[in-house]
């Protein structure tokens, strides 16, 4: 049986190396993935990619896309093994309802990778709806400057100092 799985953490822990080394897993086995990020990220493209320097070609959500007809109209036409989401925070709460679709109707795992929180401590839309229907929640640790556990995302300024206040980007 299909779970819907959230893989949460701070920034730079790694997030997207795990979805893209368990996505290779899969491909590496014949089966197939499709890997989505959000349109707002612009750091590469049309790509997941990690600090390590590994990416794969990713497809993009966007806000009013459905993404249980795009991902069944697919599977229809080919057999989709895992669905993977990068930058899940971005998800609406309807992109949230559709993935859970994909697990209980297709039987499609679909693991999905983000932030937690802003740099304010809230909680991201897409990550809060994760947070409640997810069946499987998983914490991707990280070290902070400090040598703890890093439990908090730190928006630094242009002149290097951490801001504490504005509204997040």
């Amino acid at each position: 049986m299909a779970k819907l799985y959230f893989y949460y953490s701070t920034m730079n822990a790694g997030k997207s190396t795990a979805l893209l080394q368990a996505s290779y897993n899969y491909g590496e086995r014949g089966m197939r993935t499709l890997v989505y990020t959000s349109r707002l990220d612009d750091r590469a493209d049309g790509l997941v990619a990690s600090r390590i320097g590994i990416s794969a070609e990713a497809r993009h959500f966007v806000p009013g896309g459905d993404l249980f007809t795009e991902i069944g109209d697919d599977h229809a036409s080919s057999p989709v093994a895992c669905v993977f989401i990068d930058e899940a925070q971005f998800l609406t709460p309807d992109h949230v309802r559709q993935l859970a679709r994909v697990v209980d109707q297709l039987n499609i795992p679909v693991l999905c990778y983000g932030l937690r929180t802003d740099f304010l401590g809230r909680l991201f839309e897409g990550s809060a709806q994760l947070l409640a229907w997810a069946d499987t929640l998983g914490e991707i640790k990280t070290v902070c400057h400090c040598g703890r556990k890093a439990t908090m995302v730190v928006r630094v300024g242009p002149d290097g100092t951490v801001e504490r206040a504005g509204a997040p980007s």
